[in-house]
């Protein structure tokens, strides 16, 4: 298996021959696509207010991808390839996203519609890390940087940027979060 698939290379064989691994780690990465796939479309303005009924299904949808997308990056957290900080910051990363999509989801079910908005992009910031870890990962293997030198450290390079980056657009769009 190690040489056969080079996503799974850095992983031992003992966590790579129990039946529950690489189902999980799959369901992961193809959760995670859809979430990042489907997410993408809530942004457009005129879908949210021509399409009201397309934009909660696509929402639905997304929140159903994030849900066990998020739950089975909360287990291969655990199994990171790394430092413990790589660990950490997977994990770290799993929690938030569900959070902040859970947040976002019982907001607009009170009629929050500010707080909701919100609290997506801040999901969406989680999610998109699925994007961010890999332009990452290709600029390290460019810049022909060790790859143990360098992973770790995606683990958390990969989402807080843009969490970071997401708040300071909240704050200067000046959306409060009051309803």
């Amino acid at each position: 298996m190690r040489g056969a698939d080079g996503l799974f290379r850095t992983k031992p064989d003992s966590l790579l021959q129990t039946t529950w691994y690489i189902p999980v780690f799959m369901a992961h990465i193809g959760f995670g696509a859809l979430a990042i796939l489907n997410g993408s479309t809530q942004f457009f303005e005129k879908l949210r207010i021509k399409k009201l009924g397309v934009h909660r299904t696509l929402g639905k949808i997304y929140v159903a991808s994030v849900i066990p997308s998020g739950l089975t990056g909360l287990i291969v957290g655990f199994y990171a390839t790394g430092a413990w900080f790589s660990k950490a910051g997977f994990i770290a990363l799993a929690i938030g996203w569900l959070m902040c999509t859970i947040i976002a989801y019982t907001t607009i079910r009170k009629g929050e519609i500010i707080k909701h908005k919100n609290w997506m992009m801040r999901s969406y910031a989680f999610c998109f890390a699925f994007v961010t870890f890999r332009i990452y990962l290709g600029l390290g293997a460019a810049a022909g940087i060790p790859f143990y030198d360098y992973y770790s450290y995606l683990s958390f390079l990969s989402w807080v940027p843009n969490i970071l980056f997401i708040e300071y657009r909240i704050q200067k769009l000046r959306i409060p979060d009051v309803s």
